[in-house]
C-alpha cells in the first residue's frame, strides 16, 4: 500500500523536534546545519533536489522548486523555519526535545512553531514526488534559518544575496494562521472559525541606554542613569497607545460578532475576545501599537554607582506608524535616555480576496464543512516580511483543525508545546487540496 502524507506527517514532526535548532538569537545555538541536512534526506530520498544556501556556517536553509503545469504563470512559495526559541526542560512535562507522542499529540519545542507545519509540508512534497503530481503552477519550497531571531542570517540574507531563489514568484503561505478556534454560534451550537493571518505588526527591537554620574554608593547623586531609566521605564509602560482597527482586524471583529451574535458597538471588546478562548492575545495586540520592556542590564558591584543602564523594549507597530512610535517612546524615554535600533521591519498588510484567498477557504471548507473563515493580523512577525521585499505577497496558512478545548495560541514559545496528531494529518490534506487548486 502507497504511503501518504498522512501516513508520515506525525514521524516527521517528532524527527525534526528531536533535532535540537534552539536559537538564542545572540550566536549561541546550535544552528540549523542538522535540522536542514535532515530534511534534504528526506527530499533526496523521494529523488528531489534541493539547494542548500549557508549564511554562516552552520546557518543552513533548505530550497527547492517544483515546475507547474503553467510555468507562464506567477509561482507561489510555501515556507517554514527550522530555528525553534529555547525550552528550559524544567518548566516542562516532557523532555522538549523528545518528540514524544501523548495523549493524541505531538510534544516539544517546535510542535507549534513550527516543525508541525515543516512536517506538513515535507510530507505533502513528498507525496508529490512518490504520485508524479504536477502542481498548477511552480512551487517553491523553502526552510529558512534564523527566523526567531529576526531572519538575518535566514529569510533576509537569502532575499539579499539570492533572490533568484524566488524568480517569478507572487505569492506565499507560511506561519502563524490556519488554525481553528471554537466559538458559540448566535443559534447556540459551536462554530468552528479558521483564522487566516493577512497582516502582521511591524517590529522595532530597541535598546534604551540611560546615561548619568558615577560614582560611590554611599553618596547622594542625583544623576544616577538606574534612576532616569526606571522612570523612563514606568513612563513608557503607563503610555496609553491608541486604538485602532486596521481592516483585518476589523473584519475579523466583524466576522466574529455575526458568527457568535455579540455585538461590539459600544466599544467593550472584552465579552466577544472571550469567545477566542487564548487566541484572545494574539488579537489584543493587534488593537494598537505596543511598547514592551524585556531585558535590563545595570550594574557590576554592589556599591558603585554605574556611569549606564540599559533596558530593551519589544516594540510593535501597525502599518504606517513606525516614525509615530519611535517619536514617542524617545519622547517618553526623556532627557539624558537614548535609544537605539537594534532590528526593525516592516509591517504587513495583504488583502483578504484574490484566487489564492479563496483557494485557501475552498481548501479549508472541502475538509470541514460549514467552518468559516476569517482574516485576521498577527501580533508577531515571520519570513514573509523578507519576501515582501521581492514584491510577494504573503499570508499566514498552516491548517490545523484543532480540539475546541485546547488553549493552542498560548503554545507559541510557551511551555509543553504540543500539536495534535489529528490536526497535523489534517492539515496535509489540505495543503494536498490548496496546491492542486491555485
Amino acid at each position: 500500500m502507497a504511503v501518504t502524507a498522512q501516513d508520515e506527517v506525525a514521524r516527521i514532526c517528532q524527527e525534526l523536534i528531536r533535532i535540537d535548532s534552539s536559537n538564542f538569537g545572540d550566536g549561541r545555538g546550535p544552528g540549523e546545519a542538522a535540522a536542514a541536512a535532515y530534511v534534504v534526506g528526506l527530499l533526496e530520498e523521494v529523488g528531489l533536489t534541493p539547494t542548500v544556501i549557508e549564511s554562516d556556517p552552520g546557518r543552513a536553509s533548505v530550497f527547492l522548486r517544483i515546475p507547474g503545469a503553467d510555468r507562464t504563470r506567477p509561482g507561489l512559495a510555501i515556507h517554514g523555519h527550522l530555528d525553534v526559541v529555547p525550552a528550559n526542560a524544567a518548566d516542562w512535562q516532557v523532555d522538549p526535545f523528545a518528540g514524544v507522542e501523548r495523549d493524541g499529540c505531538i510534544w516539544g519545542r517546535g510542535a507549534v512553531d513550527m516543525k508541525g507545519m515543516d512536517a506538513m509540508i515535507l510530507a505533502t512534497v513528498r507525496e508529490l514526488a512518490r504520485t508524479g503530481t504536477v502542481p498548477p503552477r511552480d512551487l517553491v519550497i523553502g526552510f529558512f534559518a534564523d527566523e526567531e531571531a529576526g531572519g538575518v542570517h535566514g529569510s533576509q540574507y537569502v532575499v539579499a544575496n539570492h533572490p533568484e531563489i524566488f524568480a517569478g514568484v507572487s505569492e506565499a503561505i507560511s506561519e502563524v494562521g490556519g488554525y481553528s478556534v471554537t466559538v458559540p454560534g448566535a443559534d447556540g451550537n459551536p462554530r468552528r472559525a479558521y483564522l487566516l493571518q493577512t497582516a502582521e505588526k511591524g517590529i522595532l527591537w530597541l535598546r534604551m541606554t540611560a546615561h548619568g554620574r558615577a560614582g560611590h554608593g554611599s553618596v547622594p547623586n542625583d544623576e544616577n542613569p538606574i534612576v532616569r531609566l526606571a522612570q523612563a521605564i514606568a513612563r513608557i509602560d503607563a503610555h496609553e497607545w491608541p486604538r485602532e482597527f486596521i481592516p483585518s482586524v476589523e473584519s475579523l471583529l466583524d466576522g466574529l460578532a455575526d458568527l457568535t451574535g455579540t455585538s461590539y458597538a459600544g466599544g467593550d471588546l472584552d465579552p466577544l475576545l472571550a469567545h477566542l478562548g487564548g487566541a484572545a492575545g494574539f488579537v489584543r495586540g493587534t488593537l494598537r501599537d505596543t511598547a514592551n520592556l524585556t531585558m535590563l542590564e545595570a550594574g557590576y558591584k554592589q556599591n558603585v554607582i554605574p556611569q549606564d543602564a540599559h533596558a530593551s523594549i519589544d516594540a510593535r507597530f501597525l502599518p504606517g506608524h513606525d516614525e509615530t512610535v519611535m517619536k514617542t517612546l524617545r519622547d517618553l524615554a526623556g532627557d539624558h535616555v537614548d535609544i537605539d535600533i537594534l532590528h526593525e521591519d516592516i509591517a504587513l498588510d495583504s488583502p483578504f480576496s484574490g484566487g489564492l484567498v479563496e483557494a485557501m477557504i475552498e481548501a479549508i471548507q472541502a475538509e470541514d464543512p460549514g467552518a468559516e473563515v476569517l482574516p485576521y493580523c498577527l501580533s508577531g512577525g515571520t519570513d514573509n516580511k523578507a519576501l515582501s521585499r521581492l514584491g510577494i505577497t504573503g499570508y499566514g496558512f498552516a491548517p490545523l483543525q484543532l480540539p475546541a478545548d485546547l488553549d493552542f495560541a498560548p503554545m507559541f514559545h510557551g511551555i509543553d508545546e504540543r500539536v495534535p496528531v489529528a490536526a497535523l494529518e489534517f492539515g496535509t490534506r489540505v495543503l494536498a487540496r490548496l496546491i492542486a487548486t491555485c
